[in-house]
């Protein structure tokens, strides 16, 4: 994992590279991430949600999308990118 700073309005941030991920990995995480998104938003829009309550949705886990191997998924979770959890469902890694 490598670090790189950048500068944003004067303030020192440093993002996490993805030097250490090959091309289907970063096409799997990129996946991983716009499905999750996806779900989250779906579950937002439901009726049973109000507008006012501020209520985000609860959803953290999702199955990793199809078209990726196993082995793609374990070799995230071992990175630490996604976190295992029960039943073959993964979870997103804050800040990664």
């Amino acid at each position: 994992m490598i670090l790189r700073p950048y500068s944003n309005a004067g303030v020192l941030i440093y993002c996490i590279a993805m030097n250490d991920l090959n091309d289907d990995e970063k096409k799997a995480l990129k996946a991983f991430r716009k499905r999750l998104k996806m779900n989250q938003m779906e579950d937002d829009s439901r009726l049973g949600h109000g507008p006012l309550t501020g209520a985000k949705s609860t959803i953290v886990a999702i199955r990793p999308p199809a078209g990726f191997g196993a082995t793609v998924w374990e070799a995230l979770a071992d990175k630490g990118y996604l976190k295992r959890d029960s039943g073959g469902f993964y979870e997103l890694v804050p800040g990664k």
